[in-house]
């Protein structure tokens, strides 16, 4: 058993955070050099470089509710510690290869469209910048469009941005000292609601000479002008963690293991070979790419002559969910089918909205869901495919999009809305006693 316990130790007077709430200038120049595999992750060195450190000998896994807790109730921040990974059965994993074989062109098409719009908009050559781990597959699927279409051997790297704590700002350094900024392009999956749009927009501030605009593969929060397809469809890489993502965690940032010049860090689960599809679903998007190159350039060519300025529509959705559905918290709502399944995969969940009938794009949700016990709800209006809604029982103390809590225990009304959401059946008993609320929530968990 692995218990996650606040850190917090009374001082007088109170000593400064070891961590800065955001990391900022001055930078420095980095010992470290990109970290490649087969050493560290399963993709083929020239693939990706990660501007990590490797902790693969540290553990830093913890239960999906012990984690979820301690992050919100302010004992830990998310990037502190790891969820246990998630290890798929036969079925969803049949359920993933059913999925790939479908969309696997559709996904060639729009990493076409992307990387032909980087190329004439932003650099003739230039340096693709993952946000590991969700961006890095298609940074890579990136790379070797340029390759297959035009020649080019375009560098490519893996970053670490947490939200609430900015990006690293020693593997931005190694970044700025090995390329021109302007040539660099961050690379992400896909949007939700735009919460790590705004972060890195956030980070880049003091570092004028980077461009904080994201190219993703799909964009449906329309909060990007740089992508492949606004659709919120599967992309079959979100539907795994390590085992698509060449067997890397997320990042980690803990002030313990990165000193204020170390480079985040990351672990790579080598004992998850066996189970490893990394290179797998790289490969077989990559030998559409032929059969869809000119849909690619028709498509890119198309987004040239439109408007692409982000709406936001995103954003405004998951208020108005949040508050149709008495979460009355943006960060507890989770669109887009990506987000969707981390939802599934690493959080507590509550309940999935989907769009009245949306096809086989969810069916490795509805598994998800019927395995965690987690009813699905079909909604006409959703903007999105899907729409993963947390646990709200967890509201009073709710991540914020500052990676801190965003309520408090003196908060009488964050209290109750907790409770209630918690138990449906008793929302209108709001006179209930603190022992009757705490049964509840005992009974819940």
């Amino acid at each position: 058993v692995l218990a996650v316990v606040p850190s917090y130790r009374p001082q007088t007077p109170p000593t400064p955070r070891t961590v800065p709430e955001r990391q900022a200038p001055p930078m420095h120049q980095p010992p470290y050099e990109p970290l490649r595999g087969p050493d560290f992750s399963s993709y083929a060195p020239e693939e990706v470089g990660w501007l990590l450190q490797d902790f693969s000998h540290v553990t830093l896994e913890a239960p999906t509710e012990e984690r979820e807790e301690a992050i919100q109730s302010g004992g830990a921040h998310y990037a502190e510690s790891l969820p246990v990974e998630y290890q798929p059965d036969e079925r969803y994993q049949a359920l993933f290869r059913a999925a790939l074989d479908a969309s696997a062109a559709r996904i060639a098409r729009a990493v076409g469209a992307v990387t032909e719009t980087v190329l004439a908009e932003r650099s003739p050559r230039p340096v693709l910048v993952s946000l590991a781990r969700a961006g890095t597959p298609v940074g890579v699927l990136m790379r070797r469009w340029a390759r297959h279409a035009h020649g080019l051997d375009l560098p490519h790297y893996a970053i670490s941005i947490v939200r609430g704590r900015g990006i690293d700002t020693a593997a931005l350094r190694w970044l700025a000292d090995h390329h021109d900024p302007a040539d660099v392009v961050f690379v992400d999956g896909w949007t939700g609601k735009g919460a790590i749009t705004r972060e890195l927009s956030d980070a880049l501030a003091p570092y004028p000479d980077f461009d904080p605009r994201i190219a993703v593969l799909a964009d449906p929060g329309r909060c990007v002008d740089t992508y492949g397809t606004r659709d919120d469809f599967l992309v079959p890489s979100a539907c795994l963690n390590s085992t698509v993502s060449g067997l890397i965690s997320r990042t980690v940032l803990r002030a313990d293991l990165v000193g204020p010049n170390d480079f985040h860090g990351a672990k790579y689960y080598r004992e998850l070979a066996g189970s490893d599809v990394s290179e797998h679903f790289l490969d077989t998007v990559s030998a559409r790419f032929a059969e869809v190159a000119e849909a690619a350039l028709a498509d890119a060519g198309r987004l040239a002559a439109t408007d692409r300025t982000p709406t936001w529509e995103g954003w405004a959705a998951v208020e108005r969910i949040s508050q149709e559905y008495g979460i009355h918290d943006v960060n507890l709502v989770k669109p887009g089918v990506g987000e969707t399944t981390r939802v599934l995969l690493r959080r507590v969940p509550w309940k999935i909205l989907a769009q009245r009938g949306a096809g086989a794009d969810l069916d490795h949700v509805r598994l998800l869901a019927e395995q965690r016990g987690v009813p699905v709800e079909e909604a006409d209006d959703l903007p999105y495919t899907c729409v993963g809604l947390i646990h709200p029982r967890y509201t009073r103390g709710a991540t914020g999009a500052d990676g801190k809590t965003v309520g408090t225990a003196s908060d009488p009304a964050a209290g109750e809305a907790s409770d209630q959401a918690a138990d449906p059946a008793n929302t209108a008993n709001t006179a209930g006693s603190a022992a009757s609320r705490h049964e509840r929530t005992v009974a819940a968990r």
